[in-house]
């Protein structure tokens, strides 16, 4: 996988002439082997993987419109974080892969759950939460999102509640507001993930794939295919990424859990 260095991304704000090159910026590390942290995100006007490590060579205009962005900012929040918790490195979803490699995308996404897993913490950033406590019950302002912060409502967002072991919140201004285990009781009730699976994983729980399905009902993705391809990790399933397919990405999952399970209940979801 390919981590963001977190000093060179901070270092470069400091000095225009510093981290002119991918290797400065990214670096590719064994996610067995590296300690480093991940961030788990809704998006919004993010910096892509080619703005990331070509940014100073681009011209002062354009560069400042990407320091200023909404995701840059989230990218500088999260490397702070880091560095104070001790961690040089840190894996975000918009700016570590390049896209524009279809076998690089492929790649991430199917190795995506061990990704979360591996990490020694994730941070689950809730831009929607103004309030210095996590929020415990339902809001009128999240009206969209079926009153909860939206991060809730996200079909990626689900396996990366489950795959860390450790889950830190912040709100929008970065203040930390709890973690998975503390707040285990209230994510249940939001979520339906019964506790023991947010506090220990999926690993030795006797789970229909139904069960598991249900979790994901009410969430929602921006493409069509992501509603299945962000449901293979928490079945152990790999399949290439084939965006355009539509619908038939999740039948596609289903023949892939069935085949893998003989697990039925499937269909009752």
């Amino acid at each position: 996988m390919k981590l963001l260095n977190v000093e060179v991304v901070l270092n470069r704000q400091k000095d225009i002439q510093q981290a002119e090159s991918e290797h400065d910026i990214l670096e590719e590390r064994d996610d067995n082997t590296t300690s480093y942290v991940i961030l788990s995100h809704r998006w919004g006007l993010e910096v892509t993987y080619e703005e990331m490590i070509g940014l100073m060579t681009l011209e002062d205009r354009k560069r400042n419109e990407v320091w200023n962005r909404y995701g840059y900012q989230k990218i500088i929040k999260s490397c702070k974080q880091a560095k104070k918790d001790g961690y040089k490195w840190l894996w975000i979803d918009t700016c570590c892969i390049d896209k524009r490699s279809s076998a690089e995308l492929s790649e991430a996404i199917n190795a995506m759950y061990r990704w979360y897993q591996n990490a020694r913490v994730c941070y689950a950033y809730l831009n929607d939460v103004d309030g210095p406590v996590f929020p415990t019950e339902q809001d009128e302002k999240w009206v969209k999102s079926n009153y909860r912060p939206e991060w809730f409502m996200r079909g990626w967002t689900l396996q990366e509640l489950i795959a860390p072991k450790q889950v830190e919140f912040f709100n929008r201004d970065w203040v930390y507001i709890g973690n998975k285990q503390r707040l285990a009781p209230t994510l249940e009730d939001i979520t339906s993930i019964p506790r023991s699976v947010l506090m220990d994983g999926l690993v030795g729980k006797r789970l229909s794939v139904a069960q598991i399905m249900s979790w994901a009902a009410r969430r929602v993705t921006t493409r069509e295919e992501d509603r299945a391809y962000s449901l293979m990790g928490l079945f152990g399933v790999k399949m290439p990424m084939l965006y355009g397919e539509g619908k038939n990405a999740f039948r596609r999952l289903q023949l892939k859990i069935i085949k893998g399970t003989g697990d039925h209940s499937i269909f009752a979801w």
